[in-house]
């Protein structure tokens, strides 16, 4: 039996291969192999020729991390720090509103909360060290056991509403590792269930009346706590018919 078909947000961006140089689309293997590690098969979604027809083929999809979501979005004059790409926008927004619509499993990472909460009428705050002042949900040197260079992740701990079904799946407290500076201020549709306990920073959405839709805003691909990856698949599964039979597989 076939495994759950998990697609993944990927963006479009101009790389040099030798000597050649061209327009890819690309996303970070970490997520792919954490679909794949918790018994998902993972499929790429680039943001050219955007259409909703690409989640009929689905059993769920992940919204991957990325650059800033553009204020316009929610009818906001942009920050001199943010980054944004009208065009990837314009395709996760439509893509995320679709497959709420039509209850796909969803899992929203960093960027991907952040989509969640604009594409159901939320805001964000575009640059975080103005509004708590600090930058640590960014870059902390050497706190990233996955970096592969010198690059690195905040670390921050996650608190955890009672009675929330993400705090059945990841208990009342966690550590995370971070790197944003964006946060969502209104989560739109969704419902706030964690948050970083030093600054209140909304950390975790998710909404109670689907069958699977939670963001993070922390980055589980690159960790080996992978519960939320498994969580989507295992929805995926149940929601397409497929069932446990097909994660054993």
């Amino acid at each position: 039996m076939r495994r759950p078909l998990i697609g993944l947000t990927a963006y479009a961006q101009q790389v040099q291969y030798g000597s050649n140089e061209q327009v890819v689309g690309m996303l970070p293997m970490s997520y792919v192999r954490a679909v794949h590690a918790t018994g998902g098969r993972a499929v790429l979604i680039t943001p050219d020729d955007p259409g909703t027809d690409v989640l009929e083929s689905l059993d769920g999809i992940v919204f991957a991390g990325g650059g800033d979501v553009d204020p316009a979005n929610w009818g906001a004059e942009p920050h001199p720090a943010t980054d944004s790409d009208p065009v990837r926008d314009a395709s996760e927004l439509l893509l995320m509103r679709a497959a709420l619509d039509a209850d796909l499993p969803v899992l929203g990472v960093c960027r991907g909360l952040q989509v969640m909460a604009v594409a159901t009428g939320g805001s964000l705050h575009q640059h975080l060290p103005d509004l708590v002042g600090h930058d640590r949900h960014r870059a902390a040197a050497g706190t990233d056991p996955l970096a592969v260079d010198s690059s690195a992740f905040g670390r921050h701990d996650v608190v955890l509403t009672s009675g929330s079904a993400a705090r059945s799946l990841l208990g009342a407290r966690l550590t995370v590792n971070s790197f944003h500076h964006q946060a969502i201020d209104d989560p739109g549709s969704f419902t706030v269930v964690g948050r970083c306990p030093d600054d209140r920073v909304i950390e975790i959405i998710e909404d109670p009346d689907r069958p699977f839709a939670l963001g993070v805003q922390w980055h589980p691909e690159r960790t080996g706590d992978l519960r939320v990856f498994a969580a989507l698949v295992e929805a995926a599964a149940g929601a397409s018919g497929l069932g446990r039979t097909a994660l054993a597989a």
